[in-house]
């Protein structure tokens, strides 16, 4: 029997490489991705197990705005529902399982971009606040299910798509089982720690 693959994908991370301003990455795209992934030589024999990706449902609460009142309606934005449609899609998709985590609101914070004009005094109005808006759960879902995939022997090769250094300890149990993991960064600046504990590092994906 030829081994099995599973191939992880971070949704926040792979919508932030494959999306750019303007134009945020569909289901059609990650698809594309996924089907990428899996022509590389170094998976080529193998059989595709399963493509998780993890992601959090969008925001449904609605929050009054400081300062200026209102309210803003976070499950009725246009980015709510255009990761909706995303997760309805990708369901739809041939072998993608979805691991959902959940969207926290933590308070308001000044723009970042507030915070790099020059000068000792800076003014600040609504219009400079932004949600705080955090995500929870998907990093732990992600860490179980690569010591599922390898106890369970459903693959034993992970094929992982991240640049999130917190799954280390996954990883080096993976590998400690006896499962090969293969990480993509897309060319995202990673910590050593990240890189040494994969069997093959592929920076630079989807190739140009």
């Amino acid at each position: 029997m030829s081994l099995a693959y599973a191939l992880l994908l971070d949704g926040g991370f792979l919508r932030y490489k494959l999306g750019k301003p303007g134009s945020p990455v569909d289901a059609a795209g990650i698809s594309t991705f996924a089907a990428q992934v899996s022509a590389l030589p170094c998976l080529q024999g193998m059989r595709l197990h399963r493509i998780y990706f993890y992601d959090s449902r969008p925001l449904q609460i609605a929050q009054n705005k400081p300062w200026r009142g209102g309210t803003v309606d976070f499950g009725a934005t246009a980015a709510a529902a255009r990761n909706k449609h995303l997760h309805a899609s990708l369901i739809r998709e041939r072998y993608f399982a979805l691991r959902f985590g959940e969207l926290h609101l933590e308070g308001w914070r000044l723009r970042p971009k507030l915070l790099r004009k020059p000068g000792p005094v800076v003014q600040i109005d609504a219009n400079d606040l932004e949600p705080n808006i955090r995500q929870k759960g998907v990093d732990m879902r992600i860490g179980l299910d690569i010591a599922s995939l390898t106890l369970k022997k459903h693959a034993q090769v992970i094929v992982l798509v991240t640049g999130d250094s917190d799954f280390v300890p996954a990883m080096k149990f993976a590998r400690r089982e006896g499962a090969q993991l293969i990480l993509i960064t897309m060319g995202h600046g990673i910590r050593e720690g990240l890189a040494e504990h994969a069997d093959v590092v592929i920076d630079q994906f989807p190739p140009t």
